[in-house]
């Protein structure tokens, strides 16, 4: 299959076809998403609270996030990696962001940069457009002071004048949703508070597959409940190492 292209996903708009992302981790998600024809495989930076069990966001650092996306660069051969930066970076200035985003395309192999709270350094995703690197940005309504719609379009127009070639909105809502996504020309993603009134979706893979240890009790559906077959199966290997029989898999004696 051929590589996904921005262009691609331009294209995909413009005929309103549905763009599929996902955020993963590791190398071995990445691969099965990839199989599955997904356009998008997102290196988050919720690595740290969701896979290392942080409990500040902020606490993930650039060189942790160049190592998570050079995994998923190893396991991704169609779809477009973009790779987020943590917090940090983008806050100290522009030659600091622009340093960061060098080493997460040159380093880190990513495709694109995913910057949260872009809308609030359109000088910036400039810098980093003119460097030759894709940016993702991402502009998001605070549910507790939700802001007009019209000040969300105008972020939205001015990240793509900016040169962003991709928006993640976040908490968007149907309404300011649709306004978004019918004010600017280039693709609107959402993850949470998303839904079909956008260009497309973002998903947590190890939220859509029930990876995590809060599934094994959750009466949320997923399309997966991994932990609770992770638990049946470790719990079947650990009986049968008690009572002395071979492990599966296994081909030594």
């Amino acid at each position: 299959m051929e590589r996904v292209t921005i262009s691609a996903l331009q294209q995909m708009k413009q005929k309103r076809r549905k763009i599929v992302g996902v955020v993963a981790w590791d190398f071995q998600i990445a691969q099965i998403a990839d199989r599955t024809g997904v356009e998008i495989v997102s290196v988050g930076d919720s690595v740290g609270m969701n896979l290392w069990g942080r409990s500040d966001p902020r606490e993930v650092t650039l060189d942790e996030m160049l190592i998570v996306c050079k995994a998923v660069r190893h396991g991704t051969t169609r779809a477009l990696v973009s790779c987020d930066f943590p917090y940090g970076p983008l806050q100290q200035g522009t030659d600091n962001a622009l340093d960061a985003a060098l080493r997460l395309t040159k380093e880190g192999g990513a495709d694109m940069v995913k910057l949260d709270g872009a809308a609030a350094f359109p000088d910036t995703v400039e810098a980093i457009v003119r460097a030759g690197i894709p940016v993702f940005a991402q502009l998001e309504i605070d549910p507790a002071a939700p802001a007009k719609i019209e000040s969300l379009i105008e972020d939205a127009r001015q990240l793509e004048r900016a040169g962003a070639c991709l928006l993640d909105f976040k908490h968007s809502g149907p309404v300011a949703g649709q306004a978004v996504v019918s004010a600017v020309s280039i693709p609107v993603l959402g993850g949470m508070g998303g839904g079909p009134w956008l260009d497309g979706r973002l998903r947590m893979v190890h939220a859509a597959i029930g990876y995590a240890a809060s599934a094994l009790d959750s009466k949320i559906e997923t399309y997966a409940n991994v932990a609770r077959t992770t638990l049946e199966a470790l719990t079947a290997y650990a009986e049968d190492v008690r009572a002395a029989r071979q492990i599966k898999g296994s081909t030594s004696g």
